[in-house]
C-alpha cells in the first residue's frame, strides 16, 4: 500500500468553495484502479491549508492510472484553480 500525501494551499477566501468542489471531485479519484481511500484534513493553525491523504495499491495507480486518465482532467478542471502555490505531492510506503 502506498500513501500519497499532498499539502494543499488554497487561495484565501475560497476555502468553502474548494471544500464543496473537493467533495464532488471524490467520485473521480475513487473510480481509479488501485484506489483504496482518501481523506482531506484542514489545518487548525492556517485556515487555507489542507492535507490530502490517498491510499493506493501501487505508486503507478496514482502516477499512471490516475494522472494519465480522462478522469484526472476532470479532477484538474474542478480543483487546480484553487491552489497557490501548486501542491507538493509525495508518496510513502509503510516500513513498520
Amino acid at each position: 500500500m502506498i500513501l500519497e500525501v499532498a499539502i494543499l494551499q488554497v487561495k484565501q477566501g475560497e476555502e468553502k468553495d474548494f471544500e464543496r468542489d473537493f467533495k464532488e471531485a471524490g467520485q473521480y479519484i475513487s473510480s481509479i484502479q488501485g484506489y483504496h481511500s482518501h481523506t482531506l484534513k484542514k489545518c487548525l493553525e492556517v485556515e487555507n491549508k489542507y492535507i490530502l491523504l490517498v491510499n493506493w495499491e501501487t505508486l503507478e495507480n496514482h502516477t499512471v492510472d490516475f494522472r494519465q486518465s480522462d478522469v484526472y482532467q476532470q479532477w484538474k478542471a474542478k480543483l487546480h484553480h484553487y491552489y497557490d502555490p501548486f501542491p507538493t505531492v509525495e508518496h510513502y510506503e509503510t516500513i513498520l
